[in-house]
């Protein structure tokens, strides 16, 4: 497996580099340096010299590199790289090249823990915080609980400790979905999709079992597997998930059999499910946009945004960003609602809705003057109109949270609180 693990900052400088089996010798970082952060060329994530092969990835200011001298599992290698940014993101709140060098000690005990001989171990942060600390202080009862560790390091429930308590439990179930959206300048859409995430914040005591439930009309093609499960073609007012990947946790056999997402939580936050969707895709937003150039010297804009989500709800945060050429000199604009303003850095015109009710339509109007000392240039290449927006309670995949039952011994009651938002992903209409 894994023969190397190895930081870099962005000039190229090792920061850390722990070796776990014979066969290397130090200067072989030099080659990655030398091959990758030097040649501005190099795209790939893995980088295969002869025998060694080089996998990175990229984060803040770091390079995070896995060298391998086998046929390894690249798979594999990846999922433990994005681990180690995990935890150096847990443990010190940002991962970059400062947090490093200011905790190396702790780094290097860290690798010594989560990889053993180039095999990846436990890098479940939780386990790993309750035996290997930010600070040097070891309590009696720590050293008394140690046993325990080794227990349930080793064990089935390596996501959860034992001996959980809370005065009140409660369970936070919160549905991200970022939309993206690329509609013609006929009006036809020509892509939409939807990226999704089911993130728990679980306080429960005890060792409970949780059932998650979703909507009746979810479509899944049981010949595919659990971590890419492709869905059938969907019918009107279905929905339809791809690429579905689950949290450890999950128990998949009981979830192949009646489709029931069944787990014993971890503690606190953590992303239960991961989706996307590419059919009847709800559309939060419709936008008619009418450009006219009149001559060479002014540019009229007439925009319409609609909402299409019910008269009971609000999008917050509304941007529209509308592009103008680069000889715009000056602009004028009306809005029926928010405020609007020519932005000369971005070459656009920024139209801000703080609240936008659902089931409302607001309009915009510009004009732009060009300067006529720069008409000789190329033709307005004429960027898509972009947009931003938060909305609550409202998913375009259409997924909904049917219910979430906790089952515990001691048979507590539990409280849960459900959410959800719908964010702005690549949402542009061209013109």
């Amino acid at each position: 497996m894994i023969s190397a693990i190895i930081l870099y900052n962005q000039k190229g400088e090792v920061l850390i580099s722990r070796l776990y089996r014979e066969g290397l010798r130090r200067s072989v970082s030099d080659l990655f340096r030398i091959q990758v952060i030097s040649n501005s060329d190099v795209r790939s994530p893995v980088l295969t010299l002869g025998t060694t092969t080089f996998c990175h990835v990229k984060h803040e200011n770091l390079y995070v590199v896995a060298i391998s001298r086998q046929n390894a599992d690249i798979a594999l290698v990846f999922e433990f790289l994005y681990k180690i940014v995990t935890l150096g993101r847990s443990y010190f709140g940002k991962f970059d090249e400062e947090a490093v060098k200011n905790n190396f000690t702790l780094i290097y005990e860290l690798l010594d823990e989560i990889m053993d001989f180039g095999y990846p171990q436990n890098t479940e942060t939780d386990t790993l915080k309750m035996y290997i600390m930010t600070e040097g202080v070891r309590s009696e009862t720590r050293m008394e609980e140690s046993s325990k560790i080794t227990m349930q390091a080793t064990g089935a429930l390596s996501w959860r400790r034992d001996n959980i308590k809370y005065r009140r439990n409660e369970v936070f179930v919160d549905v991200f979905e970022d939309v993206n959206l690329l509609m013609s300048a006929t009006g036809s859409v020509l892509r939409a999709d939807v990226t999704g995430q089911i993130i728990l914040r679980a306080y429960l005591s005890g060792t409970p079992e949780c059932k998650f439930g979703l909507n009746d009309s979810l479509l899944i093609d049981p010949s595919e597997d659990f971590h890419s499960t492709k869905m059938s073609k969907a019918a009107a007012g279905s929905v339809s998930l791809e690429d579905c990947q689950f949290h450890q946790c999950v128990r998949l056999g009981r979830f192949d059999a009646d489709r029931t997402i069944s787990f014993i939580p971890p503690d606190g936050e953590f992303e239960l499910m991961r989706y996307r969707a590419t059919e009847n895709i709800n559309l939060p937003f419709k936008v008619h946009v009418l450009v006219n150039e009149v001559g060479k010297s002014r540019v009229e804009y007439k925009i319409a945004v609609k909402a299409t989500f019910g008269s009971k709800l609000f999008a917050t945060g509304v941007v529209i960003k509308i592009p103008t050429p680069l000889n715009t000199a000056s602009v004028s604009t009306h809005a029926s609602q928010g405020k609007a303003k020519y932005e000369p850095s971005d070459n656009a015109i920024h139209w801000r809705i703080a609240r936008f009710p659902g089931d409302s339509e607001f309009v915009f109007s510009a004009e732009a003057e060009l300067l006529s000392s720069m008409t000789k240039n190329k033709a307005w290449s004429r960027p898509p109109v972009a947009m931003q927006f938060n909305l609550m309670m409202f998913t375009s995949s259409g997924l909904l949270v049917r219910y979430l039952k906790v089952f515990e011994k001691s048979n507590y009651t539990s409280v849960k609180w459900v959410r959800y938002v719908v964010r702005a992903g690549n949402y542009e209409i061209r013109f």
